[in-house]
């Protein structure tokens, strides 16, 4: 076995030196180094040798790999700096010429309004928060009022990251908001903006993964008008017009009341797919802190009263951007991308 490696050495170096160029190289590289070739075929006989033989064996194998990947390292050197010279040895070649312009990117759609929304709310006095996006399951749910048998859990299945479902891919911001209820004395205005995941059917306003946007209010004689006022105030700063909203009834368990915020549909007159040919979309859901999350936070339900929302980033970016699929934002494809 100790002649068998040290010929296939002698073999795979005088291989290598007599690459003419990187391709031809290339395929020496596989045919010696691959998971098919002589040496990985002599490592995977090791186990079937004496006892006695394996460790020499072993030793001289993966000596000679690193010598063949060291030698192929410095063939390849030398080829690319002959087809570099032969480049510029050509006649068409001018070395005063600039280089080729860098492309330069833009900013994704998402993250412009982000930008937009955040710059609302601050000017509002609202600080922004962020938290991660693998949650604890008390963080997602149950401190929201979601506990393990609750059916609200249906509506917000996710992608569950360790066999106990103890740890999640957070399904909404909401947890931020428990995080600050539990750190941070009231009064406070606090948004939070980020991915989230939901093992949604993709349509043209529904994918796994969207951008959502959070906001919560705490603080004493906190109402229902200030909340409704505060949403109106930011679709007016971001659209430059008083929109046309309804307000209805909405159940989420962790405000009491819920409703849920529609806008028209600017894509439409009479319908379309998507406002799911009723000229409306639905925007937002939000409502009074219910008591019992105040409770899992130790804020003093008594005291202090408090609303929250949550709105999808991505709808809103179809909306102000004048974009009817929400699958192009991960689809990834500049032609849609450089639009913007």
């Amino acid at each position: 076995m100790e002649d068998r490696i040290a010929q296939l050495g002698t073999d795979a170096r005088a291989r290598i030196a007599a690459a003419a160029d990187l391709e031809a190289l290339r395929c020496i590289e596989r045919d010696l180094l691959g998971k098919q070739g002589p040496l990985a075929e002599i490592l995977a006989s090791i186990p079937s040798l004496d006892k006695a033989e394996r460790p020499a064996v072993g030793r001289l194998a993966n000596v000679l790999k690193c010598e063949l990947l060291a030698v192929a390292a410095e063939r390849r050197e030398v080829l690319e700096a002959e087809l570099l010279a032969a480049e510029r040895s050509c006649e068409d070649f001018d070395p005063t010429l600039p280089a080729r312009p860098a492309r330069r990117g833009s900013l994704h759609p998402i993250t412009r309004v982000r930008r937009r929304v955040e710059d609302v709310f601050t000017s509002m006095g609202y600080r922004i928060l962020e938290g991660p996006q693998v949650e604890l399951d008390y963080y997602n749910f149950q401190a929201l009022n979601i506990p393990a048998d609750h059916p609200a859990r249906e509506m917000q299945d996710t992608f569950y990251c360790t066999g106990s479902g103890n740890l999640v891919m957070r399904t909404h911001t909401s947890p931020v908001q428990v995080r600050t209820m539990e750190s941070v004395e009231p009064p406070y205005r606090v948004i939070s903006l980020g991915r989230v995941f939901r093992k949604e059917e993709q349509d043209a306003t529904h994918d796994h993964t969207f951008h959502q946007v959070e906001g919560l209010v705490v603080g004493e004689d906190v109402t229902a008008g200030h909340l409704i006022g505060t949403l109106r105030s930011l679709l007016a700063h971001l659209f430059g017009r008083e929109l046309d909203t309804r307000l209805r009834p909405g159940y989420f368990p962790f405000v009491e009341p819920g409703f849920e915020l529609d806008v028209r549909c600017p894509f439409c007159e009479g319908g379309c797919r998507v406002c799911g040919r009723t000229s409306w979309i639905e925007f937002c859901g939000l409502g009074m802190v219910h008591p019992r999350v105040f409770a899992a936070s130790g804020v003093d339900s008594e005291r202090y009263t408090g609303f929250a929302f949550g709105f999808g980033l991505d709808r809103l970016t179809m909306m102000l951007l004048g974009i009817d699929d929400v699958r192009h934002f991960m689809a990834g494809d500049l032609r849609f991308l450089e639009q913007f």
